[in-house]
């Protein structure tokens, strides 16, 4: 599971989105973290959903390749739902069975909670999959350019939260690989009380932190040899260019504002 995992990664493609400017991207996707909280009714998320799978649609990315890789995501999703629909007490009474309780108002919000989750994580993990890691560090550094006349290192904050994004996959293939090697020695975390599985994860941790340090420091000697010191004075090979198809994908997320204010209860 650990090794499909496809938060962080990313895949060279021709696609529409492929083609997108970083900046757009990233705006496209904040933007979209906002309006998905105008919808609340069963319309509004409906228009939502269709709209996250035409994204995925033009980027090219298969949707089962998609949902296959956001195995672990899905568990979290399917705890939140049950958790808003057997604690959630208002509405009418749906179905009851001794201490067992469904209402109308914890299915409803169960199932909007969800989806709003679900495409979330799709629009989030499309730009990912979309936009290699320099790409990502040049279009934050220009989108937080203004900030520069206040002091802030924002060529520093691009470059960690990239690092940051391409260290993800690395350190879930490394868990996979010293997992595998823990189950080799005889070791079992899939079974057994609560209490010896929480221990069974020590040695797993451990190798892992001591791993995660190491290719750190080796990137930090690697940066320094290489003569990195900080953004001040530095230039782009890779020039930025927005096109009108970036326009267009704004206006676009402009137009599923209104409708989804339209339909909105």
């Amino acid at each position: 599971m650990m090794e499909k995992m496809i938060f962080g990664r990313f895949i060279p493609g021709d696609s529409v989105v492929h083609r997108m400017d970083p900046r757009a991207k990233i705006l496209f996707v904040f933007l979209f973290i906002a309006i998905v909280f105008v919808a609340n009714n069963a319309w509004g998320y409906a228009i939502l959903l269709g709209f996250t799978l035409l994204v995925v649609f033009l980027s090219k990315i298969r949707l089962y390749f998609l949902i296959n890789g956001l195995k672990p995501v899905f568990i979290l999703l399917i705890f939140t739902f049950f958790l808003h629909l057997f604690f959630t007490r208002e509405g009418d009474l749906l179905f009851s069975f001794g201490f067992i309780e469904i209402y109308e108002e914890g299915l409803r919000q169960g199932i909007f909670i969800s989806i709003r989750f679900l495409v979330l994580v799709f629009m989030t993990s499309v730009l990912t999959l979309t936009t290699s890691p320099i790409s990502i560090t040049d279009g934050i550094e220009v989108l937080l350019g203004p900030f520069k006349k206040i002091k802030l290192p924002v060529h520093e904050l691009a470059l960690m939260m990239s690092i940051s994004l391409r260290f993800i996959p690395t350190l879930m293939d490394e868990t996979g690989k010293i997992l595998k090697a823990q189950m080799a020695r005889g070791s079992d975390i899939g079974s057994g009380p609560m209490k010896e599985r929480v221990k069974a994860v020590v040695p797993l941790l451990i190798p892992l932190f001591v791993s995660a340090f190491k290719r750190a420091e080796d990137l930090a000697t690697a940066m320094e040899v290489r003569g990195y010191r900080g953004g001040e004075g530095r230039t782009r090979y890779r020039q930025l260019n927005w096109q009108l198809a970036d326009t267009l994908s704004l206006v676009l997320l402009a137009g599923l504002t209104a409708v989804l204010w339209y339909f909105r209860a």
